[in-house]
C-alpha cells in the first residue's frame, strides 16, 4: 500500500510539474519564411490573392489532393473565403481580411480539426533588384491545449515552417511556369490597312535587337506624347533587312499616327505605309518566343503556295502594353509578312 501511495504521489507531482511547464510556455507564437522570386510583384500578388489558385502551390494539397475544397462566393481580395475538409488535412477555413495591391495580404486561418486554433496569416511583397521578395508569416495565441500539443509534438514553427518553405518553392515554380506559357497562331491572309507613322531607324546586331527596341520604343512614344500627337494604334517595328549570316539587321521603330506629322526632331521622321496583302501570325507570350513565331510565319508562306512580296513590309506589332500586362504570358504580338 505504501508503494502504491508513493507511486501515486510521484505521478501527481509529475502531472503538476508537467502542467506548470506547459502553462509557462509562450502565450503567443510567430514565424515567417521568405523567398526571392524572379517575377513581377503584381503577378505574384494576383496569384496569391485568389484562393482558387492556392491548390497550385499549397504544400498541404500535396499531402491530400482529394481533400474537399469549398469556395465562398468571393475568392479574390478582401472578403474572399474558402474551406477544406479531409482525412489528412482535417477541417478548417481561411478568409482574407485586408489587402493592398502589390504590397500585402492579411488573412485569418481557422483550424477546426484535429484541434481548434485561429492564427493570422500575412503575405508581404517587396520588389528587389533580383525579383520580388515574398514573405509568408503566421502568428497567433496559444491556449493550454495548444501549448500541450507543442510540448509533445514540437513548436508550431517547427511543424509548419517547412510547409511554408515548400509552398514558397511551389509558388516560385508555378509562377515561372505560367510566365513561360505561349502560343503561336497563323491567321492566314489578311489586308493590312497601312497608314502614317512616326519612326526612327537604326542598325543592330541580331542578338541585340530586343535590347535596342526596348531602348528606342519609349523614346519615340515619349516624343509623340510630348508633342500631343495622336497615336492611331499599337507601336510596331518594321524590319528593312535581316542578314543572319553577318548577324546584322536594319529596322525602324514606329508609332502609327492619324495624320501626316511634320516632326521637329531630325531623328524622328514621318512615313506612310501603303496598304498591303499579308500573312498574319499572332504570338501570345514572351518576346523571347518571337524568333519561333517568325519561323512559323515564314514556313507557312511556301507551304501554302504563297510567295513573299519583293521588298514587302515585315512588321512586328506590339498589341499589349507591358505596364498594364506584367505577365509575359499575356503579351500579344502580331506579325505581318507581305505576300504577292
Amino acid at each position: 500500500m505504501k508503494t502504491f501511495k508513493y507511486i501515486s504521489f510521484l505521478l501527481l507531482i509529475a502531472i503538476i510539474g508537467t502542467s506548470i511547464y506547459i502553462a509557462v510556455q509562450p502565450n503567443e507564437f510567430s514565424f515567417s519564411r521568405s523567398r526571392v522570386i524572379q517575377a513581377p510583384v503584381s503577378v505574384l500578388f494576383n496569384k496569391v490573392n485568389d484562393f482558387k489558385n492556392w491548390p497550385e502551390f499549397s504544400p498541404w494539397m500535396e499531402q491530400e489532393p482529394d481533400a474537399k475544397l469549398t469556395y465562398g462566393e468571393k475568392t479574390v481580395g478582401v472578403g474572399a473565403h474558402y474551406s477544406w475538409n479531409g482525412a489528412v488535412l482535417g477541417e478548417g477555413s481561411m478568409k482574407t481580411l485586408a489587402a493592398n495591391d502589390n504590397q500585402f495580404i492579411s488573412q485569418l486561418i481557422s483550424f477546426i480539426k484535429p484541434f481548434k486554433l485561429e492564427s493570422d496569416i500575412q503575405w508581404d511583397f517587396e520588389p528587389t533588384e533580383e525579383g520580388t521578395k515574398v514573405t509568408w508569416s503566421m502568428a497567433g495565441k496559444q491556449d493550454f491545449m495548444t501549448k500541450m500539443y507543442t510540448v509533445f509534438s514540437g513548436t508550431i514553427e517547427k511543424n509548419t515552417a517547412p510547409d511554408f518553405e515548400r509552398g514558397l518553392f511551389k509558388l516560385d515554380s508555378t509562377v515561372i511556369a505560367d510566365m513561360k506559357k505561349y502560343s503561336i497562331t497563323v491567321s492566314g491572309i489578311t489586308e493590312h490597312g497601312g497608314g502614317y507613322y512616326l519612326y526612327t531607324t537604326t542598325s543592330s546586331k541580331i542578338n541585340e535587337v530586343s535590347s535596342t527596341i526596348a531602348d528606342m520604343l519609349p523614346k519615340i512614344t515619349k516624343y509623340a506624347q510630348e508633342n500631343n500627337i495622336a497615336m492611331a494604334g499599337a507601336p510596331f517595328v518594321s524590319y528593312i533587312t535581316w542578314d543572319e549570316q553577318n548577324n546584322a539587321t536594319i529596322f525602324s521603330v514606329c508609332v502609327p499616327t492619324t495624320d501626316r506629322v511634320i516632326t521637329t526632331d531630325s531623328n524622328v521622321l514621318t512615313g506612310e505605309l501603303p496598304a498591303f496583302r499579308a500573312v498574319k501570325t499572332t504570338l501570345k507570350g514572351n518576346y523571347t518566343n518571337l524568333k519561333e513565331a517568325w519561323d512559323v510565319a515564314s514556313d507557312y508562306i511556301p507551304k501554302n503556295g504563297l510567295e513573299f512580296a519583293d521588298d514587302g513590309p515585315m512588321l512586328e506589332v506590339y498589341i499589349t502594353d507591358q505596364t498594364l500586362y506584367p505577365n509575359p504570358a499575356d503579351w500579344v504580338t502580331d506579325i505581318y509578312i507581305a505576300v504577292k
